[in-house]
């Protein structure tokens, strides 16, 4: 089946939080991480026929949808989980959120690789722990190994990992994950680990190894969160979930969730069951079409006078290094040329910026002739 990704979807008017933010004003936005795809045919389809049953009353996970996970699991990441190790999530966010609660104690440490996702700086303090960063290496996301032995303290009690990582798009090797699961161990560390642009492989020998499969001890300690929202654009939808192996931090995980973050929808449930069961054909073609665009990124960045960018190995994110603009704020440069970016400060690294190219061809090279004017 032939997908087109090149169709543009006129996005403006549908309260997008992506489109509506620059709505009065002439800037193409390429900043939050969703596409500008519709969603696989097999979803779609899905959706029309749940909605035709008319009813929406509260739903728990599919015993079908379930059995799906699984399989997905053991098939695409060599991984064996039994069903009860689940829990499903409106969304990744109140994972993140909910692992720094149910670890440790109030005045506890948390300790967070950065560049990062911006709810992982933002966890910690709402969870009344203490944010412990610690830069990477470069900008192409290596771990500093030796920055992070210095920066923990006797009171942390979790690290949060992205793996892939947001926003530099590295995949970690087996030897850097491995070298970071002897760590926590060390350390006594939990460590939750954002898993959810795993299905965004680019790199055709990239491959995407879950922490909790490196061994029964790390398996114990980790909280590993998933999710088919970036991968088949349904992150609006709301259907998220943590794999916890081990019964007392799954226990700890679920106390800390009850009465404050609800369960999923069933419109969630049956998208998630529509694109890991029916939307294999229409990933490999998302896949494809973004190891194009990320081609055309790269070769564009190449040739500017100011920009820097490493190849990203996964997500549909590049992460430029602006520093050599020169500029305070290198976002409200990049909007008065007429493209709206997110901020490498919200990540904790000025003078950066973080670009979506999961979007048609013809908005990427519409964004990248403005993104030539700085």
């Amino acid at each position: 089946m032939h997908y087109d990704f090149d169709e543009p979807i006129d996005r403006r008017g549908t309260a997008s939080d992506k489109w509506d933010r620059f709505r009065d004003r002439d800037v193409l936005p390429m900043w939050v991480a969703d596409m500008d795809f519709r969603a696989p045919p097999a979803v779609l389809d899905a959706l029309h026929e749940r909605v035709g049953h008319g009813v929406f009353g509260y739903t728990s996970a599919p015993d079908e949808l379930v059995d799906v996970t699984v399989s997905m699991l053991r098939e695409s990441h060599d991984w064996q989980v039994e069903p009860d190790w689940l829990v499903w999530l409106p969304g990744l966010v109140p994972g993140i959120h909910l692992a720094a609660a149910a670890v440790g104690e109030r005045g506890d440490a948390v300790a967070t690789f950065t560049p990062v996702y911006p709810p992982f700086r933002a966890a910690p303090a709402r969870a009344g722990r203490e944010r412990i960063e610690v830069p990477l290496a470069s900008a192409d996301g290596t771990i500093d190994f030796d920055r992070l032995e210095a920066e923990v303290t006797e009171r942390t009690r979790l690290l949060l990992l992205c793996n892939p990582q947001n926003p530099t798009g590295r995949v970690y090797r087996r030897e850097e994950l491995e070298a970071l699961a002897a760590f926590c161990e060390r350390h006594d560390l939990v460590i939750c680990s954002d898993e959810i642009h795993c299905g965004l492989i680019l790199d055709p020998d990239g491959r995407h190894i879950p922490m909790a499969t490196l061994g029964p001890e790390i398996a114990r300690r980790t909280i590993t969160l998933m999710a088919p929202s970036k991968t088949y654009n349904i992150a609006g939808l709301g259907c998220s979930l943590a794999v916890i192996p081990d019964p007392t931090l799954r226990r700890r995980f679920q106390s800390a969730r009850a009465g404050f973050v609800p369960g999923v929808n069933a419109l969630g449930f049956t998208a998630a069951l529509a694109a890991w069961r029916d939307s294999h054909d229409w990933h490999g073609a998302l896949i494809d079409y973004l190891r194009g665009n990320r081609d055309r990124v790269v070769a564009a960045i190449d040739e500017h006078p100011r920009l820097r960018v490493t190849t990203p190995q996964a997500t549909y994110l590049a992460w430029l290094d602006a520093r050599e603009l020169g500029a305070d704020d290198p976002t409200a440069a990049a909007e008065a040329v007429g493209i709206g970016l997110s901020a490498g400060a919200d990540f904790g690294q000025t003078g950066f910026l973080r670009l979506n190219f999961g979007c048609p061809r013809s908005t990427l090279e519409e964004g990248l002739r403005r993104l030539s004017r700085l």
